[in-house]
């Protein structure tokens, strides 16, 4: 029994021994390759392939990006180091049996040109919101340019001067139009009153990464306009790229990078225009000197993944020199032909010089909460000053046509002088402090925001217009040449000669809630949120609720239907309260609009190409308007809530490439609006 028993000891010792030998040859056959492995900031990259060239297996980094790999001994391998937005490393390896290779390696970010594909935002597509692609504003052929000849051409959108860059939209008027830049109002100047004398606007499209826009229906966190909204944001670079146009309107130049640890970005943008050539087209004939410039800036620096700052600045200078000569103008019937012949004395003198400065503060103080807060400021220092005396003459066109003199004047109908004097100047500044909070959560997201604002205004007017008709003034009083009193009075049109000086403050904000749920019909989405607004100076507290629904049934065919509503206040600005005669309306209310919009969204394909297709109505009922005048851009409110209306109609506009690898449109506008005055 115990020889039995030994003899089966010795076995195992046996075969445990030639398991020892097998495993110890086995371990001298390979080797082992470990390291850790990082991207140009020295972050660690996790889920990295790290494999032999021609063999199975491999290894994948670990959080930390190291990893460890058994590799053949005495023999050369090629080792790859892999990862997708990763240029692909390559190293020939070899090592003797038993060894370990420490392998330590950075990888550079890389691009891969992808086919063509459709990315589409849920929440941005559920709302009244549309995006726009920043790189068409280029391909508009405009003399004004920019950002806002790409929003003319949007359904509702309309404008009647192709030199400016102001629109109107669905009805209203200039001003009843929000723009921002990265959650920051922008404000235009007050004294311009044609598109030649408008200059350059804010918005840079080479400094553009995206933009959104709505005709109406738009969300809480929205400020108080009646119209429309456009909202920009601007690009973060991630590498050092530029930019160099040039033409007979102008020139522009834009700089943007980034430092290698991408914690630290900049954008520069130079423009300089004239559209010199374009006004010598004009009927009025002079000498024009315009010249526009514009300089514009963002840095960007990122303390840590919780804290950055920002700061958007921009210096605009708008300079406007005229010296008319003449000016022919041709009208009446075939049969009654008359020509007005104008001979021009004087010059105007226009300088419009913008300051723009805004700091913003990010923090995220977990992953799904960020807050931040903007203090900017903006200042106008505008001058016009202009003395131009025109002598005209009415006579009758030849309309005989075999006559040597055909087309030619034959008779004074009647001559006279008039005399156009301005001295206006204003200087107007906007400061600002706003907090404004997101919270990220599954299938909802949650915003707030609180804003002061205090507005200071220094304006002194000083301009009328003298008109004499074959020796006499008009509007003629009665008065006898030679006399003395009232009698001879010269009487002016449109004297306007005041100094004004305002000063307020307004405090507003809004908190807004929007969420999904999905059931087995399709997906919904909601939208609510409620604003508020008080201005000191006529003591008026608003309240503005705002909401939306979309539903998205789950059919074949991709399509979205959408109805949002609500009610959109427009506190007066200084211009609202400055009648045509200069003076001041301190308790001038709230313009108000309540907005129903109902809208369907589909997608869809043609030709093999992907196309989408939007039709909105829309009713706006509008109350306490603001009645004015409008002379080309200029706009002159009456100051009193005097006046109320509505307007309604559908948009339709359908959008892909037509022609292939080029993106177009086409849209249709059908719209009503009516007003009581």
């Amino acid at each position: 029994m115990q020889y039995k028993l030994l003899r089966r000891y010795m076995r195992y010792c046996l075969a445990f021994t030639l398991l020892l030998l097998n495993l110890s040859a086995i371990s001298q056959e390979y080797a082992e390759v470990h390291g850790k492995i990082t991207d140009e900031r020295n972050l660690p990259l996790a889920l990295v392939n790290v494999y032999i060239q021609g063999l199975p297996g491999g290894a994948v980094t670990r959080p930390d990006g190291t990893f460890s790999l058994k590799i053949p001994a005495n023999r050369e391998i090629t080792l790859f180091i892999s990862s997708i937005g990763y240029s692909t490393l390559t190293y020939k390896v070899k090592a003797e049996a038993g060894k370990k290779i420490e392998l330590n390696r950075k990888l550079k970010e890389s691009t891969t040109q992808l086919p063509d594909f459709v990315v589409e935002d849920r929440q941005i597509r559920a709302t009244s919101l549309s995006p726009i692609d920043p790189k068409l504003a280029n391909a508009i052929p405009s003399t004004a340019g920019g950002i806002e000849a790409l929003i003319k051409t949007m359904p509702g959108v309309s404008s009647n001067n192709e030199l400016s860059s102001q629109y109107s939209v669905r009805g209203g008027n200039y001003d009843e139009n929000l723009v921002y830049v990265n959650d920051v109002e922008i404000y235009k100047p007050f004294l311009v009153r044609s598109g030649q004398q408008e200059g350059l606007s804010f918005l840079n499209s080479d400094l553009v990464a995206s933009i959104l826009f709505s005709a109406g229906g738009f969300e809480s966190r929205y400020g108080d306009k009646m119209s429309s909204v456009l909202d920009i944001r601007y690009k973060r670079p991630t590498e050092t790229s530029g930019s160099v146009s040039a033409s007979l309107l102008g020139a522009s130049l834009h700089l943007e990078g980034s430092s290698k640890d991408r914690r630290f970005m900049y954008l520069m943008g130079f423009r300089q225009k004239s559209n010199a050539y374009v006004l010598k087209a004009l009927e009025t004939k002079g000498d024009y000197k315009p010249s526009f410039t514009d300089l514009q800036g963002m840095l960007i620096y990122e303390v840590n993944p919780k804290l950055e700052f920002s700061l958007l600045g921009n210096y605009a200078r708008n300079a406007y020199n005229l010296e008319p000569s003449d000016r022919t103008t041709s009208f009446g019937t075939i049969n009654e032909a008359l020509q007005l012949r104008v001979y021009f004395d004087g010059k105007e003198v226009d300088r419009f010089v913008n300051y723009m400065g805004a700091f913003t503060t990010t923090y995220r103080p977990v992953k799904d909460v960020s807050l931040r807060l903007i203090v900017s400021a903006f200042q106008t220092i505008e001058s016009e000053t202009f003395d131009i005396m025109g002598q005209y003459w009415i006579g009758e066109l030849e309309t005989d046509q075999g006559s040597e003199t055909f087309g030619q004047a034959l008779e004074a109908r009647g001559v006279g002088t008039y005399l156009n004097h301005a001295r206006n100047y204003l200087n107007a500044t906007v400061s600002t402090a706003e907090h404004r909070g997101t919270w990220l959560k599954p299938h909802s997201t949650l915003l707030w925001g609180l804003k002061v604002q205090h507005e200071a205004v220094t304006d002194r007017l000083n301009e009328w217009i003298m008109n004499d008709s074959a020796g006499f003034t008009l509007p003629y009083n009665g008065g006898i040449p030679g006399m003395t009193g009232n009698q001879s009075d010269i009487e002016l049109q449109e004297a306007l000669r005041t100094t004004i000086n305002l000063e307020s403050n307004r405090l507003s904000g809004f908190v807004q809630q929007s969420w999904e749920i999905d059931n087995t019909k399709g997906q919904w989405g909601f939208n609510a949120g409620l604003r508020f607004n008080y201005w000191d100076l006529n003591k008026q507290l608003l309240f503005s609720p705002r909401g939306a629904v979309s539903f998205r049934p789950y059919w074949e065919t991709d399509i979205l239907f959408r109805f949002s509503s609500g009610l959109y206040y427009q506190p007066p600005f200084y211009r609202e309260l400055r009648d045509v005669r200069g003076n001041i309306n301190r308790d001038l209310k709230a313009q108000s609009s309540i907005h129903l919009v109902a809208a369907s969204d589909l997608n869809f394909n043609a030709w093999g190409r992907p196309f989408k297709f939007v039709a909105e109505a829309y009713y706006k009922f509008l109350d306490n308007l603001v009645p004015y005048d409008v002379d080309n851009v200029r706009i002159r409110y009456f100051a009193a809530n005097s006046a109320k209306g509505y307007a309604a109609g559908i948009d339709f506009k359908v959008n892909g490439e037509f022609v292939k690898g080029v993106e177009s449109w086409a849209s249709l506008s059908l719209m009503r609006t009516r007003e009581d005055i």
